[in-house]
C-alpha cells in the first residue's frame, strides 16, 4: 500500500500531492472512506483540454429588436363628398386591389362632369371662331388659356365621378370599416354661394356644391383600413454604434416570439434620424422585409433579428482561450507528438469565443487550453464545488473546501474550488 501511494505521489503534481496529503489526514481523523475516494483509480487529475483549429465561414452580425408588422397598410377615405348609398365589404373581409368598398351618391358629380364638358366645348368653339376671324395674338392666347382650363376642369370632374366609388389600393384584410349607408362622408367647406372644395382636390364646381348653400352641414370622415396578408416586415431599432454598419440589402435572420422556426429577411431601410429608446439611449430605426410568406406570423408580435454585416469564407479559427500573449506576440500550446509545444501565431479578427489565426497553425492542428476537469462520476453538488467554463477550465479563484472528516486543504487556494463539500 505504501509503495502504491509513493508511486502516485511521484506522478501527481504539487496540487494533487496536497490533495492526497489532505486525504490521508482525513483518513486518519475520519476513517478510511475518504482515503479510498481520493486514491481510487478513476479520480481525475488536473489536465489541459485539447481543441482543434478549424476552417469555415464566420459572420459578424448586428442585433436588432422590434415588432412584426404587415408589409403594407392602407387607410382609405372618400376623395369626394357625398352621402353613402352602398357598402360592399365589412371588417374582416379579404379584398383584392381595385375591389369596390363603398359608394356615394354621384348625381351631383355626374352633373358637374356634364357641365365641365359643355364648358370645354364652348371654349374650343370660341377659339375656332377667333382664329377664323383673324383675332389678335392676345385674344388667341386668351382663348387657348380658356381651353386649357376647361380641359383641366373636365379631367377633375371625370376623376370625381370615379372617386364616388371607394376602392382598395392594396390586397389584404379589412381591419377597420367606419362607413355605413346614409353617412355623409368627405370633407367640404360650403359657402353662401355654394362653392367649396373636397379632400381630393376637385374643383368647387364639380364636387364642392354637394351640400348645397349651407355652411353648417356637418360631414364625417369615414375610413377603411386594410393590411396586406402574408407579407410582413420587422420594424426594429439598432444601437447608434451599430447603425453605421447597416445598409439596404443586408441579410438577416429573424426570431419571432412564439414561433419555433426562424425566418429570413432583408434590410429594406435604415433610418438616418435617431430615436430615443425606453432606456433613454439613442437608437436608429431599421425595416427588415421578411422573405417569403410565412403563415404563422402576426402583426404586433415582438421579434429580434441578427443582421449579417460581414461574412468571410475559409477562415481559420481557434478557441480564444487557447491564446496567450507576451507583449505583442501571441502564442498557443500546439500539440506535437503528444507534447505541448509553445508556438508563435499571428492573430486576426475576433469572432465571439474564437479568434482568427493567420499564421502559425493549419486546419486540424490541436492546441491545449489549460484548466481542470471535474472528477469522473462526480455530480454538480458538494463533491465538486468548481464550475467548468466552456472550455473545460474550472472558473474563478476559490477557497479549497473542507475534506470529509474535518480536514482542510492548506494554502487557501488554487483556481476554482477543488472540493467544496463539507
Amino acid at each position: 500500500m505504501r509503495k502504491r501511494l509513493t508511486e502516485r505521489w511521484r506522478r501527481l503534481g504539487r496540487t494533487a500531492r496536497i490533495l492526497l496529503a489532505a486525504g490521508v489526514a482525513a483518513a486518519v481523523i475520519g476513517g478510511g472512506a475518504g482515503a479510498w475516494a481520493l486514491t481510487r483509480e478513476d479520480t481525475a487529475q488536473a489536465q489541459a483540454m485539447q481543441v482543434q483549429a478549424t476552417s469555415g465561414t464566420v459572420k459578424e452580425t448586428v442585433s436588432a429588436s422590434g415588432t412584426v408588422e404587415a408589409a403594407e397598410t392602407a387607410d382609405l377615405s372618400f376623395e369626394v363628398s357625398g352621402t353613402v348609398t352602398k357598402v360592399y365589404v365589412a371588417e374582416g373581409d379579404t379584398v383584392k386591389k381595385g375591389d369596390a368598398l363603398a359608394r356615394v351618391d354621384d348625381t351631383t358629380l355626374v352633373a358637374g362632369r356634364a357641365a365641365a364638358s359643355s364648358a370645354l366645348t364652348a371654349a374650343q368653339e370660341q377659339l375656332d371662331t377667333d382664329e377664323s376671324a383673324g383675332a389678335s395674338d392676345v385674344q388667341i392666347a386668351s382663348d387657348e388659356a380658356a381651353v386649357a382650363a376647361a380641359e383641366a376642369d373636365l379631367d377633375s370632374a371625370r376623376q370625381a365621378v370615379e372617386d364616388a366609388v371607394l376602392r382598395a389600393t392594396i390586397g389584404g384584410t379589412v381591419t377597420a370599416f367606419d362607413i355605413a349607408v346614409g353617412d355623409v362622408v368627405g370633407s367640404s367647406s360650403g359657402g353662401s354661394d355654394g362653392s367649396g372644395s373636397s379632400t381630393g382636390g376637385t374643383s368647387g364646381g364639380t364636387s364642392g356644391g354637394t351640400n348645397g348653400d349651407s355652411s353648417s352641414d356637418s360631414t364625417s370622415t369615414g375610413t377603411v383600413s386594410i393590411v396586406s396578408a402574408g407579407s410582413y416586415v420587422v420594424e426594429a431599432t439598432v444601437s447608434a454604434d451599430d447603425a453605421a454598419s447597416l445598409k439596404k440589402g443586408l441579410q438577416a435572420t429573424v426570431t419571432v416570439n412564439g414561433v419555433d422556426e426562424q425566418v429570413s429577411g432583408t434590410v429594406a431601410t435604415v433610418g438616418k434620424v435617431a430615436e430615443t429608446s425606453s432606456s433613454g439611449a439613442a437608437v436608429f430605426p431599421v425595416t427588415i422585409t421578411v422573405t417569403g410568406k410565412p403563415d404563422d406570423l402576426y402583426p404586433g408580435t415582438s421579434a429580434t433579428a441578427e443582421i449579417t454585416v460581414k461574412q468571410r469564407e475559409d477562415v481559420l479559427t481557434v478557441a480564444s482561450a487557447a491564446i496567450t500573449t507576451e507583449g505583442d506576440q501571441a502564442y498557443v500550446q500546439k500539440v506535437v507528438d503528444g507534447k505541448a509545444v509553445k508556438t508563435k501565431v499571428t492573430i486576426g479578427e475576433v469572432y465571439g469565443t474564437t479568434t482568427e489565426i493567420t499564421k502559425g497553425l493549419a486546419e486540424g492542428d490541436t492546441v491545449e487550453i489549460e484548466g481542470f476537469t471535474r472528477p469522473s462520476g462526480a455530480g454538480t453538488g458538494n463533491q465538486d464545488g468548481g464550475q467548468r467554463d466552456d472550455f473545460g477550465g474550472v472558473g474563478g479563484e476559490g477557497q479549497l473546501g473542507q475534506m470529509p472528516g474535518g480536514g482542510q486543504f492548506p494554502g487557501g487556494g488554487v483556481p476554482g474550488q477543488m472540493g467544496g463539500g463539507q
